[in-house]
């Protein structure tokens, strides 16, 4: 300033003239070096720092070109220059406090920037999934604002930041009420990751939210499922603490999925086994073993006890359910889709109005869902293929075409 000053007065500009040509003079000055700091620090500098972070080994690094961290940080180039060059005494207070806050706010947005690549580093880790840290990201985000704000504010007022921060007390009852959401979700958040509740890529089911899908974020307050119907819910992150919910990751660690569907025999067509049925029955594969020891026990307690076999009534028979029903469970012990080492049942449950239930109970080694879905119906292709061949039929309520069938065989009856 003294310099331009001197050479204004050398060239006899008057006096007061020079104060105020100096000024403008300085500022023409400060505004040309502050926009040649702003093109070296974009164009060359942050040209060479992409450069060398492309050109190195590393891949962690590249996050932080995909967040603009040191684009945003190249910001701070220029703001330096007028901070620390404020030219005009009348205006150099208020320069100095706009300069500053412009500063304040660009480190601001640097860490939200450097906060986001943290993030996204972290995702390419396994343990991402099973210990998320997107919600403390969203906490730490929370403090920096606060912060900024309130170093910002003081800056411009020309206070401590500490008595502002010592008048935060008489508001925290008001910050409690406008963050309760977000401090809800952080203690669900805590929760959540130190019990291991959930993880993301979970298939969790929430019907109180129509929630059946798969996990693909978890953030301070909410926790955002993909339904299978590609529909996003959001669902609150406290939710998860408050209410019940089902996560299915356990089925998918276990290697096994439960499969527990019923047959409804219609119970007319059950009976005793006759002579040729007994035949018939051991040729198949799964029953000829069985079928020979029954039919030894059978003859040997019978024998034993006296029975009167002119009567089926008398001792112990065969039945075409209990045959068909041991069929099944062979069957399914030796299908290659069925998990061997976990439950297997083939039972009957109460008959009701819809004959009598035959409930397969088992657990195929599929866990993906279209492949257990096919699984699934190929076991029951057979079994309804096969159940005719015992003598039973499936129960089935009358439909249109039975009574229309009916109706003909009457009409059929009385013209013969």
């Amino acid at each position: 300033m003294d310099f331009i000053q001197e050479h204004l007065a050398g060239y006899g500009v008057s006096e007061q003239m020079v104060v105020y040509l100096s000024n403008i003079i300085m500022v023409l000055c400060i505004a040309l070096l502050s926009i040649v700091a702003n093109l070296v620090a974009k164009k060359i500098v942050l040209k060479i720092i992409i450069h060398i972070i492309n050109n190195n080994r590393y891949t962690w690094d590249n996050f932080f070109l995909e967040k603009k961290v040191f684009h945003k940080l190249s910001h701070l180039a220029p703001a330096f220059i007028i901070y620390y060059a404020a030219p005009i005494p009348l205006y150099q207070s208020f320069i100095v406090k706009f300069a500053l806050a412009y500063m304040i706010i660009v480190t601001i947005t640097v860490f939200n920037a450097l906060l986001d690549a943290i993030d996204a580093i972290y995702r390419t880790y396994e343990v991402s999934k099973m210990r998320p840290i997107r919600g403390y990201i969203q906490v730490a985000k929370i403090i920096l604002y606060i912060i900024g704000a309130i170093v910002v504010i003081s800056n411009l007022m020309g206070q401590n930041p500490l008595i502002l921060l010592s008048g935060l007390g008489a508001l925290s009852a008001v910050l409690m009420l406008v963050f309760k959401d977000s401090i809800l979700g952080l203690v669900a958040g805590i929760q959540l990751s130190s019990n291991d509740m959930v993880r993301v890529g979970d298939w969790i089911e929430m019907p109180k939210y129509n929630a059946d899908g798969n996990v693909i974020d978890i953030t301070l307050n909410t926790v955002k499922v993909m339904n299978f119907d590609k529909t996003i819910t959001m669902i609150p992150s406290y939710a998860l603490i408050s209410d019940s919910f089902k996560n299915w990751r356990g089925m998918e660690a276990s290697g096994g999925r439960r499969i527990k569907r019923s047959v409804c025999i219609d119970t007319s067509s059950i009976c005793f086994c006759t002579k040729e049925m007994i035949e018939q029955f051991q040729k198949v594969h799964y029953l000829s073993d069985y079928v020979t020891a029954r039919l030894d026990e059978i003859h040997a307690y019978n024998i034993e006890h006296h029975i009167n076999r002119e009567s089926k009534v008398n001792g112990r028979q065969l039945t075409n359910i209990g045959v068909f029903r041991e069929y099944v469970q062979e069957y399914l012990r030796n299908h290659p889709k069925i998990h061997k080492d976990m439950t297997l049942i083939v039972r009957q449950l109460a008959p009701g109005d819809s004959g009598l239930p035959l409930e397969i109970y088992a657990f195929s080694n599929e866990t993906t869902w279209g492949v257990y879905e096919s699984v699934q119906s190929d076991i029951f292709d057979h079994i309804f293929a096969i159940i005719p061949l015992f003598g039973l039929r499936v129960f089935q309520n009358p439909t249109g075409q039975d009574i229309v069938n009916l109706k003909e065989r009457k009409e059929y009856s009385a013209g013969y």
